[in-house]
């Protein structure tokens, strides 16, 4: 996880999940208006909200509500009890939607193994085991106590979803050293990845396509290996966990990064913003057709609010927003997610027994960032 804010770094993963409650999707339309008929609210929300469902999230969460329309699933957390006058707009929000939708069950996230793709984010030693990367000293100091191979001195928000779902904390596919366990799957994120397939110029050769050639070859691998010795099964996944896993995604942030830096007009972000959620879906759609069913996307954060983006943009004061953050990086930002999300959307279409969960990690980030000095109080 990148620090992205000067409040204490390991704030972040935990926060995040406590304040997980403003991802709620919205719709180009932006349906706002409390005067809204249902069967015009069904229409606005492009029909993606069929059921509520209340589930348990971690000790630092009260409640996550989630709600699905064919198995696209929005997810968001209440803060705190104590910090419950800042949320009343938000619950009002709510309850209106709520009473369109009125069934409620429970859902679990039951998962056997867990396979993730990404960058620095959701990285567990990938970079480190793959180029040998060194990082800085405080990696890993607040939790593990030693070098953890994390890019943050704690745990990640992955690590607190693999703590929620009651698995270990995944093993990067990259490393061979300690007899690493995949028997509840296999991270093949590393920080610096790309959605963009790598070049000569790349600092990281593992870019979203060949992580999953790597996927590809592990679970090929796998599968010979267990036809051989069952007993395998202690130290790999079997084989029909890789149907029921959970497949994660959190990569785009270092393409727009990069992009950035030469992209001066709107419409040129649109374009590569188009190419790059095109190639995330193709990825996602080769996992379908090989068996892959359960899906869970991160949008990207507020980049814009990156302390390094903000010393190299932020001199002329007409580049920053109302939180001090590049305004132009945030807004391709935005347009990243709202293309990230259609395109969500569409895969459903396309592949009727997806489930995808959403996860609008730029409304998290931003809350942190815009209301920083009450959270720092809360830590």
């Amino acid at each position: 996880m990148h620090l992205n804010y000067s409040a204490p770094p390991m704030v972040w993963a935990g926060l995040a999940l406590m304040c997980m409650r403003e991802a709620v999707l919205h719709t180009r339309n932006n349906a706002s208006n409390s005067a809204l008929k249902e069967e015009e609210m069904v229409k606005r929300v492009d029909k993606s909200v069929d059921e509520i469902f209340f589930i348990s999230a971690t000790s630092m969460a009260i409640e996550a509500i989630v709600c699905i329309r064919q198995r696209f699933v929005v997810t968001f957390l209440q803060a705190p009890i104590s910090m419950a006058a800042l949320y009343i707009h938000s619950l009002l929000k709510l309850a209106f939607l709520c009473s369109f939708w009125p069934i409620i069950t429970a859902l679990s996230l039951n998962y056997p193994a867990v396979f993730n793709f990404g960058d620095s984010n959701s990285d567990t030693g990938g970079i480190v085991a793959g180029k040998a990367f060194t990082l800085a000293r405080f990696n890993g100091q607040t939790y593990f106590h030693e070098f953890s191979g994390r890019f943050c001195d704690g745990r990640l928000i992955i690590d607190f979803l693999m703590e929620t779902m009651e698995l270990p904390y995944m093993n990067p596919y990259l490393e061979s050293v300690g007899s690493p366990s995949f028997q509840t799957g296999c991270n093949f994120a590393t920080g610096g990845a790309t959605i963009q397939p790598a070049n000569a110029a790349s600092m990281n050769p593992f870019s979203f396509n060949l992580q999953l050639s790597q996927f590809f070859r592990f679970k090929n691998r796998v599968l010979t290996l267990l036809s051989k010795d069952n007993e395998l099964e202690k130290y790999l996944p079997a084989e029909d966990y890789f149907r029921k896993a959970l497949y994660m995604f959190d990569i785009g942030q270092n393409d727009l990064d990069g992009a950035l830096y030469s992209l001066k007009s709107e419409k040129q972000v649109l374009d590569f913003v188009l190419k790059l959620v095109y190639d995330l879906n193709y990825g996602m759609k080769r996992l379908y057709n090989a068996g892959a069913r359960n899906f869970w996307v991160h949008n990207t954060g507020p980049l814009g609010c990156l302390p390094r983006i903000i010393s190299t943009f932020g001199e002329n004061p007409s580049n920053l927003d109302e939180h001090g953050c590049i305004a132009s990086h945030n807004r391709a930002a935005t347009i990243f997610n709202q293309k990230l999300r259609d395109i969500c959307l569409q895969f459903l279409a396309q592949c009727p027994e997806a489930n995808i969960t959403y996860v609008d990690i730029y409304s998290i980030k931003l809350n942190l960032i815009s209301n920083h000095s009450l959270y720092s109080k809360q830590a």
